[in-house]
């Protein structure tokens, strides 16, 4: 089974480059479903067709569906979400908005991620496509699981203790409503699904996450400010497929301008992600949607490839703290013994070594903390960053 995950910022096709890749999948044989994490879905739009809150087939073999937040809530965390609403009802909230504030912040997230393990789990797929929603929400929707469960595996059993030793006092005085057995039951549920939820989506021969950009300089940076909380966080990036690029055929002067600068940034594109495979993708002549251009599409990005495999398989920056110091692991191929040639800007490195050049965003771990140390170990750059406190002292 594969797992991929498509993210960009807002706008760039990346809702389309899903919907192709499922389409593709389904029609090379793989039992596929394609699902929108995004709270502003627009899968049903790429299709041209209804598309609800639970799976539907929509072609042979493919299968989709909309995440619906407050759906997957009642369906899968009932129990703790009544005893949410009791509780804000009981503080003086109408039932309206203690129903609207019931649902914490991060649970949205937590429920789309929970559906991708059920859909795992049924075993009745063996392609998952996951439309998420853009960057700066699938950051944060990525980091939650580790997050979440070190919340709910060392808060929440003080918590069941105390509700156990003091409830029946606080009931008999105040009438507070005190979480019960089966919601902590429901919550430990949640705590075991987590587990599985974070071991799935770090498994690299099984979820990929895949970046769509187009060839513009902001649109550039948030891709590799997500590709290294990506690698930060434990994730595998397998390709960048760059979209929407113009075709060489167009002549007129207003769009030899458009595509001068796209090639000025096609090289940017290379520089910040090398060396991950990356997939150029011209604009299409027409607007894609519906499943003859769904195809298309799919064949101007993946041509002869197929969209399940393995595209990069391994972690080309690796983030890691030992004896209190940071270290930051590139690899870079092709290194000669030329020296490391390195310029600082604010948060953005670039490392140049030779003929090649690699531009990178760093974490704020990091962006306060000076290069202290470099050395090669085969074909890797391993940089030791400086702990600013040890500095001012």
């Amino acid at each position: 089974m594969r797992i991929l995950l498509y993210t960009g910022k807002g706008g760039v096709g990346k809702t389309s480059v899903a919907a192709a890749t499922a389409l593709r999948c389904a029609d090379l044989g793989y039992r596929t479903i394609v699902v929108s994490t995004d709270a502003a879905h627009s899968l049903a739009d790429s299709f041209d067709l209804t598309i609800g809150n639970e799976p539907i087939e929509i072609a042979p073999r493919l299968h989709a569906q909309e995440i619906d937040v407050l759906h997957q809530m009642e369906k899968y965390w009932g129990t703790v979400q009544d005893w949410m609403m009791t509780v804000l009802s009981w503080r003086g909230l109408n039932e309206l908005i203690a129903d609207e504030a019931s649902v914490l912040p991060g649970m949205d997230e937590l429920a789309s991620l929970l559906q991708i393990v059920l859909l795992h789990d049924s075993n009745a797929y063996d392609v998952i496509i996951v439309d998420c929603a853009p960057t700066g929400e699938t950051l944060r929707l990525l980091s939650l699981p580790e997050v979440a469960e070190w919340y709910l595996s060392r808060i929440f059993p003080i918590q069941r203790q105390t509700a156990k030793m003091v409830g029946p006092l606080l009931r008999s005085i105040a009438d507070i409503p005190i979480p019960d057995d089966q919601v902590f039951e429901s919550i430990k549920g949640l705590i075991l699904q987590l587990d599985q939820m974070h071991a799935l989506l770090t498994d690299q021969k099984k979820t990929s996450v895949r970046l769509v950009l187009n060839p513009e300089k902001m649109v550039i940076k948030e891709a590799q400010r997500t590709y290294t909380y990506l690698n930060l966080y434990g994730y595998a990036t397998d390709l960048v497929i760059s979209n929407r690029i113009i075709p060489s055929a167009v002549g007129d002067q207003y769009f030899n301008a458009w595509k001068d600068a796209q090639a000025r940034y096609g090289q940017l594109v290379q520089d910040a992600f090398a060396p991950l495979p990356i997939f150029k993708v011209p604009m299409m002549d027409h607007e894609v949607v519906g499943v003859e251009m769904l195809r298309k599409m799919a064949e101007a990005i993946y041509g002869a490839h197929d969209p399940a495999q393995i595209f990069y398989a391994d972690q080309s920056q690796v983030i890691e703290k030992s004896d209190g110091a940071y270290t930051l692991t590139l690899r870079l191929p092709f290194i000669g013994k030329e020296d490391v040639t390195m310029t600082r800007s604010g948060d953005e490195l670039a490392i140049s070594i030779g003929n090649f050049r690699r531009n990178l965003i760093l974490p704020r771990v990091l962006a306060a903390r000076d290069v202290k140390k470099a050395a090669f170990d085969h074909d890797k750059l391993i940089l030791t960053f400086a702990d600013p406190e040890a500095k001012a002292r």
